[in-house]
């Protein structure tokens, strides 16, 4: 096996099946749900209550009626509202659920409020884990625009191993702040700082203790977690990119929804071009809004006149976040290569070294590419009108200016 090309440091004793969209993703999860004895957590940006997502929820609730202990976290702009008739099942059954970091009445105003949970987790009984791009939602429906001609192309990633340990104390940990966050703002709210001080110690491991993993056996694949946070997790993912990106020799492999990085990962892909390494991204390629369309486009010339090819799929919705770099090394995860994911919200990547595994996934994205994308020109890139050029730096100086406003450089 050729030398891991991340500085995460990877362990052995994974087994990871690659689950592409939902028509994989669901059935796999409602079934690990279904077989749960002791717990489930889930986290997820959008958990939209349509066919797919009833079916998960449906799952949530026989799993809590038999005793298990479920939590559920949702972000409060991706999943902005619960179905009353949900909201009373999840009650009658036990389900625990949390709204994260809900708008408010200034909403986005508030730059603090860009701060996102855009990761998508889900551990089983300390088991098994799921992550990956893919929300509570189902292939062919948009929240915002109604049902889409053809299934949104994405991935996560099924794992038993010791990784799951990882996953299950992050997982604990997040739910335990929230409500300790939660507690903190009712109390304050009655005058009782004082009392939360003495006597408020909220324990991380809420809802009792999961069985233990057993021990990893000496074989299986290598792989590990990478989370972004705001804290110490603040660049991890984009670090492992960066270091795969510079090891490689052959082929990088990137398949990526929103599509807008920064310097240093621009000039990694520039320079592994440039030293003969074949590049190759796969973006989603429709208008969405004015920002995601326009600020990218600036990025994308550079790299093409430094010699990456771009594809662009246009035939349906790409929300994929995965990479393939050498043929051995992977990741799958809810990560875009874009600001607001490399800076603001909190993700999780899983990163492998396996050689079969990640075969498996450059011949999906390589299929696609072939079949269904369109490889974008430098030449016409170079020549689009001034007025649209003009869109672009407008597009791409209002991104930076919002980053400033947080704070944050890019």
């Amino acid at each position: 096996m050729r030398g891991v090309v991340t500085a995460i440091p990877l362990s052995r004793g994974h087994h990871l099946q690659l689950l592409q969209s939902g028509a994989e993703f669901f059935p796999s999860l409602v079934s690990a749900i279904d077989s749960s004895t002791q717990e489930v957590r889930l986290e997820t940006y959008i958990f939209h209550f349509d066919r797919s997502g009833e079916q998960v929820a449906a799952a949530l609730v026989r799993a809590a009626q038999r005793g298990v202990a479920v939590y559920l976290v949702m972000d409060g702009i991706g999943t902005p509202t619960v179905p009353e008739v949900w909201i009373q099942f999840f009650a009658h059954a036990g389900v625990n659920w949390h709204h994260f970091s809900p708008l408010g009445r200034l909403g986005l105003l508030v730059p603090v409020r860009w701060r996102r949970l855009h990761r998508k987790l889900c551990v089983v009984d300390a088991q098994v884990v799921f992550c990956g791009g893919i929300n509570i939602l189902d292939d062919y429906v948009d929240p915002d625009d109604g049902p889409l001609l053809s299934p949104r192309f994405d991935f996560s990633v099924r794992v038993t191993g010791p990784l799951v340990v990882d996953v299950h104390v992050a997982m604990v940990q997040f739910w335990g702040r929230l409500q300790a966050t939660r507690q903190l703002e009712r109390l304050q709210l009655q005058g009782a700082r004082e009392t939360w001080k003495e006597s408020a110690q909220f324990p991380f491991g809420a809802g009792g203790a999961p069985p233990v993993a057993d021990p990893a056996p000496h074989f299986g694949s290598m792989a590990a977690l990478l989370l972004r946070d705001n804290v110490r997790n603040r660049n991890r993912i984009e670090r492992a990119y960066r270091k795969a990106i510079a090891d490689a020799r052959e082929e990088v492999l990137i398949a990526n929804a929103y599509f807008l990085p920064g310097g240093k990962m621009r000039r990694a892909l520039i320079h592994a071009a440039l030293r003969g390494v074949r590049v190759r991204l796969l973006l989603h390629g429709t208008y969405e809004s004015f920002m995601q369309y326009h600020a990218a486009r600036p990025v994308l010339g550079g790299l093409l006149a430094a010699g990456v090819e771009i594809h662009e799929y246009r035939v349906g919705f790409l929300h994929a976040k995965v990479a393939v770099v050498d043929g051995h090394w992977a990741t799958v995860g809810s990560s875009n290569l874009d600001p607001l994911s490399l800076l603001l919200a909190r993700e999780a990547n899983v990163v492998m070294e396996d050689a079969p595994f990640a075969q498996t996934l450059r011949t999906r994205l390589i299929s696609v590419i072939d079949s269904q994308a369109v490889q974008l020109d430098p030449l016409s890139m170079a020549a689009r009108p001034w007025q649209q050029r003009c869109l672009d730096r407008l597009a791409f100086g209002l991104m930076r200016l919002m980053l400033f406003l947080t704070g944050r450089r890019y």
